[in-house]
């Protein structure tokens, strides 16, 4: 009688089928829907619609976060929020322009007087209350959009986008790769740096607690600037390959002269009063030199890349729920988007707008779920099959 071998002892049997491996979202497409979403941002003072899109970036941060350090950088971004929103409302109060008859004064500061040539500004006089909901309004749309950048930054790693960049931008990525993750490393070395004050039961408070955080961050920050400098010569960062001097002024000519026309189009479309030539026609110019230039600096430099990041359906729909709901914002002409508080009235929340923000909640729901630690996704090894022996 032949009975079935054993399987081998610690080996998973793998489910049959098509199987999926975990993997995270493309870094460009999480930095194209943040980008749409502050764009979208800056179309509104409605605090509802701000609000609702502060509601967006929660939902979709905590549903595609990672376990990565600087995934945890967001509150920070909303602690930077409130800290702008207090700024401006500190600034109209000091800096008042008088009240209407028609407003809810609430107090009236000393007025203190300025010179001729400083005609405009006005330190001091009556507060109302519409002043202030204005400018906190105003300080609301820049903090969301802080947020923004800060849900980027906590859902990407910002250093996998150095992959997909032409090769004549990689030393500039470089420079805004590493100026973008200051705050998430300087987050990061504070933490690490108030636990280890923990475990040491440090209790130190106000002033000491602060020298005593602040100097093992500058020396973390110190020792992150050396390890990254010797990683970028060791790589061969800067090197010009076999590229010569006329064909380096030549891309530079090329991407200078074409930017400068993209900020002619751009100013042009921009204001009617200007020659219709610095409209559309600097935007096509200007984008054509610059992509000449991308070209011909690309030839210098080589580049492998080790897995490279997929683009599929799930990048399509992030990128282009945060494009979709800027270009619906800005087409939009409902005069929900920018309400007034003379008179005093409560916000309405426009359709099309509440619309066009909900297609970037999709976000939460379409993108990748966040791979799981390496230690969680470990399953234990199955009991070993006894051989049967037959009777």
């Amino acid at each position: 009688m032949r009975t079935a071998a054993a399987a081998p002892v610690g080996r998973r049997v793998m489910p049959r089928g098509p199987s999926r491996l975990p993997r995270a979202l493309h870094p460009v497409a999480w930095w194209v829907w943040a980008i749409g979403l502050a764009t979208a941002v800056s179309r509104t003072t409605n605090p509802l619609l701000l609000v609702l899109v502060l509601a967006v970036l929660g939902f979709v941060i905590a549903s595609r976060r990672t376990e990565a350090p600087w995934a945890r950088a967001f509150k920070y971004y909303l602690w930077m929020a409130v800290i702008v929103i207090a700024i401006r409302v500190v600034f109209r109060t000091v800096f008042a322009s008088g009240a209407a008859p028609t407003d809810h004064v609430l107090f009236t500061l000393p007025t203190v007087p300025t010179p001729h040539w400083y005609a405009g500004v006005h330190l001091g006089g009556p507060v109302s209350l519409e002043a202030l909901l204005a400018s906190a309004t105003d300080g609301l749309r820049l903090g969301t959009m802080l947020c923004c950048i800060g849900a980027a930054n906590a859902l990407a790693n910002p250093k996998r986008a150095l992959r997909v960049l032409p090769g004549a931008l990689y030393e500039l990525g470089v420079a805004v790769v590493v100026a973008v993750t200051v705050a998430p490393q300087l987050i990061e070395s504070v933490q690490r740096v108030r636990r280890a004050r923990r475990l040491r039961a440090g209790q130190g408070k106000g002033l000491r607690a602060l020298r005593g955080i602040a100097i093992p961050v500058l020396e973390d920050a110190l020792e992150r600037s050396l390890r990254l400098a010797a990683a970028m010569d060791s790589r061969g960062y800067g090197r010009t390959g076999t590229a010569t001097r006329t064909s380096r002024r030549v891309t530079g000519a090329l991407l200078i002269t074409g930017l400068l026309g993209l900020c002619a189009g751009v100013y042009g479309l921009l204001d009617p009063t200007t020659p219709h030539y610095l409209g559309l026609p600097a935007v096509l110019v200007g984008g054509l030199l610059s992509t000449a230039g991308l070209a011909l600096g690309g030839r210098r430099i080589t580049r492998t890349t080790y897995r490279p990041d997929p683009w599929r359906a799930p990048e399509w729909v992030v990128a282009g729920g945060g494009v979709l709901g800027a270009a619906l914002l800005f087409a939009s002409s409902d005069p929900g988007l920018s309400p007034t508080f003379q008179p005093l009235a409560w916000p309405t929340l426009p359709l099309v707008p509440v619309v066009a923000i909900l297609l970037a909640a999709l976000a939460g729901v379409v993108a990748p779920p966040p791979v799981a630690p390496a230690a969680s996704r470990v399953t234990p090894a199955r009991a070993p099959v006894r051989e049967q022996v037959p009777a």
